[in-house]
């Protein structure tokens, strides 16, 4: 029997973020009124954050399987990727929006360790992290604090943890002011075949918890993360966990060596849930139960109570399955490295948990009830276009007078905390621990790190908009993906797959649903155009805040990271000029377009104005043509033209040399337009001399539109024959920008 104890009602179900119909559904599921445990249980495992009640069904139809990928999406703890000679490489993000935006070092630090944890625990051992970030406005005080916080958290966590951050995006928009976004990556290697399952494998099984103790730290945290900030989210403090890079350190190792040893039947991190949602898929995936003793649990706080110690979400910790007669050689490892191994439970035929404490049951509930695929409720939400795309529709370009003086409009958009450089922030993250980073000081569009004894290299992105998002969620998630695929591209890679983190408001509004569908719209029909399939990720909802009674949604952000393949990293490809007298030419069509640009935001103070042009048949064809010019190796750099235009380009390509340049515009084009405007499949090139006409030969036959924009020449910026400064003057504003609002 279970224990018995006060039973829950409709109203306490509604204040642990069910709804009465899930009340109602739980009690058919177990035949009687849950427990406080057992209703606690179903509210984190059914919160959006664990069972993706309202998104799984639009998830369900992005591309999901082919190409290289060794596991379909969802099936493991992260995608996994075939990239030859017996390698293949485990890559995901997620998001830790809610704790960053509460407590923003430890948020962010757990994030980054969360995520390192889903890599390592398929037995990959981590190679690089990377981040997406989105912030308000950096000159406001509070602000100011919460992006210091995220970026010594993530810093400290992966610096300690030994695993280089190689790349990423900051974005500083208004809508981010109250609840920023945290999105972290790790990328693994494993051989083939020598991955581990999260499941239990079947009844008999001992299982185990193993690395830090339990403490009271993120507790409710998927119920937390499952619901929209306050002016009182404040006092959900507890819900934020509290990470040890140096304790995970050691479970990498002391994992990996374990795995080698044969004993591990399956194993899972204990995320999101802990022990609720860890004992929960693993079972549901074996189809068998377990039996658990929570009291045999390390604790490291007293007179925890039995729920606190199943929900609770402290860092470091892994359950493993171990094989019968295998215990003392999974023990003897984890003792090698000083960390906790206690034998907790073990799994059984019939597909029940149950739960005891101190010899009591304290909850028995069926594992398939609690589960995505199982029990788990699944909803699609009503959905409304948003009011504000009429808005958006009555832009008129016309209306956009230009200005007067160009180089002034240059330099007020060279100053926008989106375009200035972010180095005040990556130069708080090691990007060369392991020494395999090959872009720390060789400026390229993805970062790549190559695979160590091979002569492979991976290149790796994250990228989104989220500006275009918003103003149109189908064409914009388009353009992430697309934006993904140039820079993975203009870096000498072939993209491979992708994972998302799609950060979006309440799932319950029918126009923030409207957002999503679309954008699960546009990321699906670009990811099966250009063969790059989802391995899986996050959603996060519920990104908005409430403040006297209005709601406040971020942009919808589905960020976008991607994998690429270097068959041989002599490949790699960068994006800043090399010598004097090269050829400097745009691929693509330039348009008389500023839509969503950051020149129209900064220069006229227009925030909302349609999506940049984009056509996906004419992006597949650009990067078709571009892997081609790279093979034929008729380049000599290559950078995507995105965020500030062409012009912003250019001088990304000029600084790293201190090369200048000499342009002209065309006539047919806003000066302003041609300059700022961004709009999509677009990159600048340069070519040696003797090597122009074979490129553009090359171009014409395979029908590339391409201009020949100018000539790398001296140290200073000329365009149309005026000459607009030395680059170093426009470095040094670069550089130094964010460095000075930020102190």
């Amino acid at each position: 029997m279970v224990t018995t104890e006060p039973l829950p009602t409709v109203d306490t179900a509604r204040s642990l973020g069910l709804l009465p119909e899930e009340f109602e559904k739980i009690i058919e599921f177990l035949g009687r009124t849950p427990n406080f445990t057992e209703l606690s249980l179903y509210s984190v495992m059914w919160s959006e954050h664990c069972s993706y009640k309202n998104s799984i069904l639009q998830l369900k139809t992005l591309p999901r399987s082919g190409g290289r990928l060794l596991v379909s999406a969802g099936e493991e703890n992260a995608g996994l990727v075939d990239i030859g000679e017996g390698w293949a490489c485990a890559f995901k993000i997620e998001s830790h929006n809610h704790p960053s935006a509460i407590e923003p070092y430890q948020g962010a630090a757990t994030g980054v360790g969360g995520i390192h944890r889903d890599i390592f625990t398929m037995g990959a051992r981590p190679i690089a992290a990377l981040n997406s970030l989105r912030f308000g406005k950096p000159d406001n005080p509070r602000m100011k604090r919460l992006i210091a916080g995220v970026v010594k958290g993530i810093g400290d966590y992966g610096n300690c943890f030994g695993v280089p951050t190689v790349g990423g995006e900051v974005y500083f928009y208004d809508c981010y002011h109250h609840d920023i976004l945290v999105n972290a990556m790790s990328v693994g290697i494993v051989r083939v075949g020598e991955t581990v399952s999260a499941t239990a494998g079947g009844p008999g099984n001992p299982v185990f918890i193993v690395g830090s103790a339990t403490g009271k730290d993120g507790i409710h945290g998927a119920t937390f993360a499952s619901a929209d900030l306050t002016e009182d989210s404040h006092e959900d403090l507890p819900a934020v966990q509290v990470g040890d890079p140096f304790q995970e350190k050691l479970l990498l190792e002391a994992t990996l060596e374990a795995i080698k040893t044969g004993a591990i039947v399956g194993m899972q991190d204990m995320g999101a849930a802990g022990i609720a949602c860890s004992t929960s898929e693993m079972s549901a995936r074996a189809g068998c139960g377990m039996r658990i003793d929570l009291d045999k649990v390390p604790q490291r706080q007293t007179n925890m109570k039995a729920w606190e110690i199943l929900l609770s979400e402290s860092q470091e910790r892994m359950l493993i399955v171990c094989k019968p007669g295998h215990e003392d050689v999974l023990k003897a490892v984890f003792d090698k490295w000083d960390l906790p191994c206690e034998h907790i439970g073990e799994t059984t035929a019939g597909g029940i948990l149950e739960y005891y404490w101190h010899g009591e049951k304290v909850a028995e509930v069926p594992a398939q009830s609690l589960v995505l695929g199982g029990g788990a409720p699944v909803y699609v939400r009503e959905q409304r276009e948003p009011t504000y795309l009429a808005d958006i529709a009555r832009f008129r370009l016309e209306g956009i007078p230009q200005p007067a003086d160009l180089r002034q409009a240059a330099q007020t958009l060279w100053a926008s905390p989106n375009i200035a450089s972010k180095r005040w922030i990556t130069r708080q993250y090691d990007s060369m621990v392991r020494t395999g980073t090959m872009t720390t000081n060789r400026p390229a569009d993805a970062a790549v790190v190559y695979v160590k004894g091979t002569r492979k290299a991976l290149a790796m992105t994250t990228d989104c908009n989220s500006a275009y998002v918003y103003a149109d969620p189908y064409r914009g998630a388009m353009i992430a993906v697309c934006e993904a695929a140039r820079n993975i591209t203009c870096t000498g890679g072939e993209p491979l797959a992708i994972t998302n983190c799609l950060n979006f408001g309440n799932p319950y509004n029918p126009e923030v649903y409207y957002q999503f569908a679309q954008a699960i719209r546009g990321m699906g029909e670009a990811c099966r155009k250009l063969n790059t399939p989802v391995t899986g990720g996050n959603v996060s909802f519920y990104n908005q805040y409430t403040e006297n009674g209005k709601v406040i949604p971020v942009y919808p952000t589905p960020t976008i990271g991607m994998l690429g393949i270097l068959d041989d990293w002599d490949q790699l490809m960068t994006l800043n000029f090399k010598s004097e007298g090269d050829h400097i030419y745009l691929l693509g069509i330039s348009r008389n377009d500023l839509g969503s640009s950051e020149y129209l935001r900064e220069v006229h103070g227009v925030e909302h104005s349609p999506c940049p042009h984009f056509d996906l048949e004419e992006e597949y064809h650009l990067l078709t043509t571009l892997r081609g010019l790279l093979r034929e190796r008729l380049v000599k750099s290559a950078h995507d033209v995105s965020d500030g235009g062409l012009f912003v380009a250019l001088m990304e390509c000029a600084m790293p040399y201190g090369l200048g340049f000499a342009v002209s515009s065309p006539s047919d084009l806003r000066k302003d337009a041609w300059l700022f405007g961004e709009s999509q499949s677009r990159v600048v090139v340069s070519t040696a001399p003797e090597q122009a006409a074979a490129f553009e030969r090359f171009l014409r036959e395979h029908k590339q539109p391409f201009t020949l924009l100018g000539y790398v020449q001296g140290d200073r910026v000329r365009i149309d024959g005026e000459d607009w400064g030395a680059v170093r003057e426009w470095q040094e504003v670069y550089e130094h920008r964010l460095e000075e609002i930020m102190q």
